[in-house]
């Protein structure tokens, strides 16, 4: 049976002082010891990183096509806000690559 732990030497140093066969194993074979021992990405289990990452893009493309908005309502027949708007549009355009990254599924090998 592997023995979990997340990402760091602290964990593994608590596995090890909790877990007596461990010991054991890493005291015979270290390298085969470390093969029973399995490591979990906090990214992978926690999935609040992903939606509070999709949030805070989501609110940036919203707010920043609002922005647009208003700034295309206030100013007509006005062209020196050309530069702010591209600005504006180049910004929602990452945010949305990067929506479209992290929501497209990954590639099954």
């Amino acid at each position: 049976m592997k023995t979990l732990i997340n990402d760091s030497i602290g964990d593994l140093e608590a596995a090890l002082k909790n877990n007596t066969d461990l010991q054991e194993k890493f005291k015979t074979n270290p390298v085969e010891a470390m093969k029973e021992v399995e490591i979990r990405n906090p990214k992978d289990t926690d999935y609040w990183i992903y939606r509070i990452i999709v949030l805070m893009l989501g609110l940036a493309v919203i707010t920043i096509i609002a922005g647009l908005i208003l700034i295309a309502y206030w100013n007509e027949g006005e062209s020196k806000n050309n530069q702010l708007v591209t600005i504006f549009a180049t910004i929602s355009s990452g945010a949305i690559g990067a929506l479209a990254g992290l929501l497209s599924p990954t590639p099954r090998k």
